[in-house]
């Protein structure tokens, strides 16, 4: 059994989620601060791959809506390899488009504040983090059912013997 750590990265912080690939169900797990360098952001996730015997990364690509790699996808796969030479783990992948507006859909809206008004900064922020983890949890379990052959987010690439002439 292999024990999964989806990863949604952004600016400030990464949402995780853990999974094994056993069939279960991919779960938030924890959001974490993004360090001042790669090497803040791997002692953090060292922390965590030691604590859950994580096996493997599954990170989310932030395509474009055209399907292309833009300077966000550029940016995720060099902190990826970073982890990956850190850490010493695999590192799969994912295409993350959608994903946080799916966290954000299951999850509700944020919460208003004291007396009906606009939310707080905290309350901004725990909002931000819980779609963080929800959005690694999607991630994850996107892979995890690639995997079981179920289906998959990122377009299949045409095989050259059933392209017609």
């Amino acid at each position: 059994m292999t024990r999964l750590l989806g990863i949604d990265l952004g600016e400030r912080r990464v949402g995780l989620a853990l999974a094994d690939d056993d069939g279960s169900a991919a779960r938030p797990l924890a959001t974490l601060k993004r360090g001042r360098d790669l090497d803040a952001d791997a002692r953090a996730l060292r922390v965590v791959i030691d604590r859950y015997d994580v096996d493997a990364l599954v990170v989310g690509l932030p395509l474009e809506a055209s399907g292309d790699e833009g300077p966000q996808a550029a940016i995720t796969r060099a902190w990826a390899d970073a982890m990956q030479g850190t850490l010493g783990l695999a590192v799969t992948f994912r295409d993350e488009r959608l994903s946080s507006h799916l966290a954000e859909t299951r999850i509700g809206p944020m919460k208003r504040g004291r007396s009906g008004g606009p939310p707080s900064k905290t309350q901004r922020d725990a909002y931000r983090a819980r779609v963080d983890r929800e959005a690694a949890a999607i991630i994850l379990q996107d892979e995890l059912d690639t995997q079981a052959g179920l289906r998959s987010s990122l377009p299949r690439r045409p095989d050259p013997q059933e392209i017609s002439r």
